[in-house]
């Protein structure tokens, strides 16, 4: 059925109200809160009609860039303490909206059905080791914690060393036994259990914690303000423990 142009001017503007009244909210998040997070924001746009939420997963290092050169973020969540300081020395987040929200640990894995037996740190040295993924410790977190964790045996084990972007990354190369080894969340191993097994929790490492901000630009701090409040509350809070992170 056709209706007039003025009919259909009409409803376009009875409709227009819904459209201008929906707000989108861009989190750019750690890689590893993936899966996690992709459910609380579900949950988040049923407790709001009015709310959209939309994510951004990479690198803590690689989204802190890109908030500093202006990419449209409302909210940032960071795998580590230290690049949330590095945002806010840059004014690019708001200090009086940081919040810890989940921690987590980082293991050390091998493929399911690796052949090379291995136990300790020290195992890393052996010849049977080939290749060892771990994020790049510039960007990723989870790389900066193997580094701390390893300590002097880092620059001995340095060439066996497969370098990826991000912990998700790190995961694939293990478990397609592309690598003998890697270091990743034990959230992120959880998730493959049946292609790779955790052989030992590292220590040495600072604390690993999440932290949030919103950013200073956003355009939807009020609704970031909201999604920070959800996010420390119980139903976000069982949701990630679900996905195996700790509180912090």
């Amino acid at each position: 059925m056709k209706f007039p142009a003025r009919t259909v001017a009409v409803l376009a503007l009875a409709a227009s109200p819904l459209l201008v009244s929906a707000q989108q909210l861009t989190v750019s998040a750690a890689a590893s809160l993936s899966d996690a997070f992709r459910e609380i924001g579900a949950r988040f746009e049923a407790t709001r009609p009015h709310a959209i939420v939309r994510f951004n997963f990479a690198a803590s290092g690689v989204l802190i860039q890109q908030i500093v050169n202006g990419a449209p973020a409302d909210l940032f969540a960071s795998a580590d303490q230290e690049t949330i300081d590095r945002g806010i020395q840059q004014k690019v987040l708001d200090p009086g909206t940081r919040r810890d929200f989940a921690a987590n640990s980082l293991v050390m894995v091998v493929p399911a059905s690796g052949a090379v037996p291995l136990a300790r740190m020290a195992d890393l040295q052996a010849p049977g080791v080939r290749r060892i993924a771990v994020g790049k410790p510039a960007t990723v977190p989870a790389g900066r914690y193997a580094k701390q964790a390893l300590g002097n045996r880092w620059t001995a084990i340095e060439p066996k060393f497969v370098f990826a972007d991000n912990v998700r990354q790190v995961l694939d190369y293990v478990s397609r036994g592309e690598a003998e080894a890697g270091f990743v969340y034990r959230t992120d191993a959880q998730r493959m259990q049946g292609k790779v097994r955790i052989v030992l929790t590292a220590t040495g490492h600072a604390p690993i914690t999440y932290p949030l901000a919103v950013v200073s630009a956003s355009r939807q701090a009020p609704l970031a303000r909201e999604f920070v409040a959800f996010l420390v509350d119980a139903e976000a809070q069982a949701i990630l423990a679900r996905h195996g992170f700790d509180r912090p």
